[in-house]
């Protein structure tokens, strides 16, 4: 079933996955490649995961969420740049209250 919890899974998932091609585009980083495209896949991995009624999906794509949004917060901190940091920053805070309204539930 497609709730609010998977849509924003998949959107963060595809954010991230955007972003690491976009960070290795611009900067040749493997890091952000590596990086993106897996955080990503793990959750659009979790997204089926939920969409199959597995509770680990949803906890999974919350502990992801998570570890991005504190690696983008020291990324804002250290470079106080808001691209691309600030921007997965501040969409990640919508999308990690959608997925622990959604574990309460």
């Amino acid at each position: 079933m497609i709730n609010p919890g998977v849509i924003a899974t998949i959107a963060y998932g595809i954010l991230a996955i955007i972003g690491g091609v976009m960070g290795y585009a611009q900067a040749k980083s493997k890091i952000s490649l590596i990086a993106g495209c897996g955080c990503g896949i793990l959750l659009l991995i979790s997204a089926i995961l939920q969409t199959q009624g597995q509770a680990l999906g949803l906890s999974l794509a919350t502990a992801i969420t998570i570890v991005l949004m504190a690696a983008f917060m020291m990324r804002f901190i250290k470079t106080r740049k808001f691209m691309p940091a600030g921007l997965m920053l501040i969409l990640g805070v919508p999308a990690l209250g959608v997925m622990v309204s959604q574990l309460k539930a």
